[in-house]
C-alpha cells in the first residue's frame, strides 16, 4: 500500500473518519489496528514479524522498568545484561533477513581464496520492508529506558502503536520515545479538529506527492538511462545521471518523509523533520545535520557518544566518526558499495576536520572573507560535488559498476552534449524534461525560502489572505493529477528508501 496509490488514499480516507468518531480511549487501539492493517498489506509474516520484535522490546523494557523502580541506582548488571537480551534478539532479526545473505557471500569468498569448502546457502529470506527503521526505533525506546531518560510503557497498544504507527513505519522518520510515545499517551486528551493544524497537515501531504510524482519519479528515467548504459554513457551522460540522482533520492526521501508528517499532523501528531535543505549544506557535517536528521541523530547518541565521542582524543574522535559512517552505509544496504558510500562520507569529514586548521591560516594569510556570499556558494559546490561522488556508489549495482561510471565521467569526454539538445535525449522526452527542469525551479525557490528565510513550505501561507492557502492546495492538486508521473509512458517508482 504504497502512499502513491489510490487504495492508501482510500484507507487514510477511512482511517480518518473512524478515528474522529470513536470514543477517546479507543484512539490508539484504531491507530493500531489500522497500523497493522497497512503493514499486513505488503506481507502479513512481515507484520508477524514486526510484533516480535515489539513484543521482545516491550518485555525487555518493563523488566529494566521494574528494576529501576526498585533500585534506581542499583541493578546494574541485570539492568545491563536485560538490554543486551533485548539488543541481540532485535538485531538478530535484522541480521538474519537483512545481513546474512551478505556475510555468507563474503566468508564463501574468503573461504574460496583459501581453498576450503564453500558454505551451502539453503535460505532466501526476502526482506521485510522498513525493518531496519521500526528495529532502530524500538531499540532507541530500550535503550532510553535504561538510561533513565523515558519511563518503561506499560500499556502494550500504546507501546505497539509506536513502533508501528503506519505513515511513519516503513520508511521513517525515526522516532524517538519522547516524542512520539509522549504524544501517543496524551492522543485521548489532544482536540482532534484544529483547522491549521489539519491545513498545514494536508497541505504538507501534497507537497510530498508534488516531490515524488512530479520530481522523483520523472528524474529515475534519467537516472536508470545513464546507469544501465555505463559502458557506453559520456562524460556528460554521467554527470547528468548522478546529478539527477541527487535530485532523485532527495525528493523520494523527503517525499515519503514529508507524506508521513503531513498525514500523522492531520491524526494530531507531530513528526520530527527528516531534511532541511541538505544540498545548501557549507560542508559534509553540515550536510549530515541536514540529511536524514532522525538517521543521524540516532547515530549520534547511541553509537557515537556511547563510543567515546570527541572525548577521548583526535585518533579516537576519528576512529569513531568511521565506525559511524561506516555503519550507517550497512544500515542502507547489504553492499560493499553502501558501505563504501558510508566510509566516504566517514572520510570527507575526518579530512575536513584534520585540514581546517590549514585552512584557516590560509584563509588568513590570502585575507579570504569567509561570510562572503561568493566563498559560500563555492563551499556549497563544493560539498554537493563530493555528495555527488558518494551517491554513484549508493546508485550503482556493485563496485565495480561505481568504477567504471567514475571513468566514464573522467575519460569519455563528450562536451559538444551540453549544447546539442542531448538533455532531451536521455530517458524523457523535451516536453517531460521540460517539466521536470520547472519543478526542480520550484522546488529550490522553496528550499531557497527555507534556508534564507526559515519558511516551510506548509508555512507559506500563514500571512497570505484567507483564499491563499485554499488555492495553493488546489494548485498543488491539479498539478499533480495533470503531470504526475503515472499512467501510459510512467512506471510509478517504488520510494527508494523501501529497500531499507
Amino acid at each position: 500500500m504504497q502512499f502513491t496509490s489510490l487504495i492508501f488514499l482510500f484507507f487514510f480516507a477511512a482511517v480518518l473518519l473512524i478515528y474522529f468518531v470513536v470514543p477517546r480511549f479507543l484512539r490508539p487501539l484504531t491507530l493500531l489496528v489500522a497500523s497493522i492493517v497497512f503493514y499486513s498489506s505488503y506481507s502479513v509474516f512481515f507484520a508477524v514479524l514486526m510484533f516480535v520484535t515489539i513484543l521482545s522490546t516491550w518485555i525487555c523494557g518493563n523488566l529494566i522498568g521494574r528494576l529501576r523502580s526498585r533500585a534506581p541506582d542499583g541493578e546494574q548488571r541485570k539492568k545491563k545484561a536485560i538490554l543486551a537480551v533485548g539488543i541481540f534478539f532485535s538485531l538478530s532479526i535484522l541480521f538474519v533477513y537483512k545481513y546474512f545473505n551478505f556475510t555468507l557471500e563474503n566468508v564463501n569468498l574468503v573461504l574460496g581464496k583459501l581453498h576450503l569448502g564453500l558454505i551451502e546457502n539453503r535460505f532466501n529470506f526476502v526482506l521485510p520492508m522498513g525493518i531496519s527503521f521500526y528495529t532502530f526505533q524500538a531499540l532507541g525506546y530500550l535503550i532510553d529506558v535504561y538510561r533513565g531518560t523515558t519511563r518503561a510503557e506499560t500499556d502494550f497498544v500504546s507501546f505497539a502503536l509506536f513502533v508501528s504507527f503506519f505513515p511513519q513505519l516503513v520508511a521513517g522518520p525515526i522516532e524517538r520515545s519522547d516524542r512520539l510515545l509522549r504524544q501517543i499517551r496524551q492522543c485521548t486528551d489532544t482536540a482532534l479538529w484544529n483547522y491549521e493544524r489539519v491545513a498545514h497537515g494536508f497541505l504538507q501531504m501534497l507537497w510530498g506527492y508534488f516531490l515524488k510524482m512530479i520530481i522523483a519519479d520523472r528524474a529515475a528515467s534519467v537516472v536508470s538511462y545513464s546507469f544501465s548504459r555505463i559502458y557506453s554513457v559520456g562524460t556528460v551522460g554521467a554527470v547528468l545521471g548522478v546529478v539527477f540522482f541527487a535530485v532523485q533520492i532527495y525528493c523520494d526521501f523527503a517525499s515519503y518523509s514529508t507524506i508521513a508528517a503531513g498525514s500523522a499532523k492531520v491524526l494530531g501528531f507531530e513528526l520530527m523533520d527528516n531534511f532541511n535543505t541538505p544540498y545548501f549544506a557549507l560542508s559534509i557535517r553540515d550536510f549530515w545535520s541536514r540529511w536524514h536528521i532522525s538517521l543521524s541523530t540516532w547515530f549520534r547518541d547511541y553509537l557515537y557518544i556511547p563510543l567515546g565521542g570527541n572525548r577521548k582524543g583526535k585518533l579516537r574522535k576519528y576512529l569513531n566518526i568511521m565506525i559511524v559512517f561506516l555503519v550507517s552505509g550497512l544500515w542502507h544496504g547489504a553492499s560493499w558499495t553502501f558501505i563504501l558510500w558510508g566510509g566516504l562520507h566517514g572520510a570527507y569529514q575526518v579530512v575536513g576536520d584534520v585540514t581546517r586548521p590549514l585552512k584557516e591560516k590560509l584563509y588568513g594569510k590570502l585575507r579570504v572573507r569567509t561570510e562572503a556570499a561568493s566563498f559560500k556558494a563555492a563551499r556549497m559546490l563544493a560539498t554537493f560535488l563530493m555528495t555527488c561522488f558518494a551517491w554513484i556508489f549508493f546508485r550503482a549495482s556493485t563496485l565495480n559498476d561505481a568504477i567504471v561510471y567514475i571513468g566514464r565521467i573522467f575519460t569519455a569526454y563528450d562536451f559538444w552534449n551540453l549544447t546539442n539538445g542531448y538533455i532531451y535525449k536521455i530517458g524523457l522526452e523535451r516536453q517531460e524534461m521540460n517539466i521536470l527542469l520547472l519543478a526542480i525551479a520550484v522546488l529550490l525557490i522553496v528550499d531557497v525560502l527555507r534556508y534564507r528565510k526559515n519558511i516551510r513550505f506548509e508555512n507559506i501561507a500563514d500571512r497570505q489572505n484567507v483564499w491563499f492557502r485554499p488555492l495553493l492546495m488546489l494548485a498543488l492538486l491539479l498539478t499533480i493529477l495533470i503531470f504526475g508521473s503515472y499512467g501510459k509512458n510512467f512506471d510509478t517508482q517504488q520510494f527508494i528508501y523501501f529497500e531499507f
